[in-house]
This record gives C-alpha cells, structure tokens and sequence, in this order.
C-alpha cells in the first residue's frame, strides 16, 4: 500500500515552490524547511523565515516528495500568499508529541 503524502513529509525537508531558482541543486523557489505536519498542515520552521515566524501551509499544495523536498504545486507568491502564521506545538518541543 502506498503512503499518503503526509506520511512521506518528514522534519528537516526543504520546501519548494515552482519557479525558477533552486537550493543545493535542487530546481525551484526554496519556500522554507518543514518543521512538522499537523494534519492537513505542513508547519514551518521560523529559522529560514523571512519574518522569524512559523507559518502553516496546506499538504493540498504538495505536487510530490522526492529526495528529501517537498515540491508544492504554486509558485512562491501563491504559497507566500496563502500561508498563515501559527504558533508552534510546544509539546512537540518537549518530548510530549501527539
């Protein structure tokens, strides 16, 4: 059985969006790096943030997983214009994740 999208999403990937760009080699607009998935949302890390914030984006924007990064189906001012920004878990910071 396959492995749904989420599953796939692991902490520390890149995420990156369509466009011309890459990072390390790898082809698109770096949009930031995956901090953990929260159901249907993939939470960003605030380290590569160009606000210092963790910022939400919805997995519907995922186009595959391949090498350890996130593809997204929209360009870097869609993704940039749909994220939300949210606190993180802090459990998850304390070894008490879900």
């Amino acid at each position: 059985m396959a492995m749904s999208v989420t599953q796939q999403i692991k902490e520390h990937m890149m995420v990156h969006a369509l466009g011309e760009g890459s990072m390390n080699g790898v082809a698109g607009v770096h949009i930031g790096t995956v901090d953990y998935v929260d159901g249907d949302q993939i939470i960003l890390t605030k380290n590569d943030s160009p606000d210092g914030q963790h910022h939400a984006i919805p997995v519907s924007m995922v186009d595959r997983v391949e090498n350890n990064t996130v593809f997204l189906n929209a360009d870097a001012e869609m993704v940039r214009g749909q994220w939300r920004t949210v606190q993180p878990d802090m459990s998850r910071d304390r070894g008490m994740g879900r």
